[in-house]
């Protein structure tokens, strides 16, 4: 059985997506409440720093991404960006790393932390 693991990159964009849904979703519940224009206020705020807080993600990771390693997938022979000392290739979800200590060890992503890379040896 074949594990498939995601990119850091990918993960960080899909929580930014799902922000903004969430933003939407909470705004729209603010609609039933339009007799009581305190409660329907609390919830257009809510929902307008969720989709707020998704923007700010959104250029924190477009930032990161531009510091990424970009390396070629050995599998699919794609560029893919690499953030850590472990990652997944961005297409077809290969485990990579550039680290010649991690070659051929069973792929964990508790190695982009030192502390769970020293528990681990």
């Amino acid at each position: 059985m074949a594990i498939k693991y995601s990119n850091k990159i990918n993960k960080i964009r899909t929580f930014a997506l799902s922000l903004i849904f969430i933003g939407i979703a909470i705004m729209y519940i603010g609609i039933f409440f339009r007799t009581s224009m305190l409660v329907m206020s609390f919830f257009m705020i809510v929902g307008f720093l969720a989709v707020l807080s998704s923007a700010l993600v959104y250029g924190w990771i477009g930032m990161l991404s531009t510091k990424a390693v970009q390396v070629t997938c050995p599998s699919c022979n794609k560029v893919t960006k690499m953030l850590g000392r472990v990652d997944a290739c961005m297409y077809c979800k290969e485990p990579l790393t550039l680290d010649p200590e991690l070659e051929g060890k069973e792929f964990d992503e508790k190695y982009n932390r030192k502390k769970g890379f020293m528990q681990k040896s």
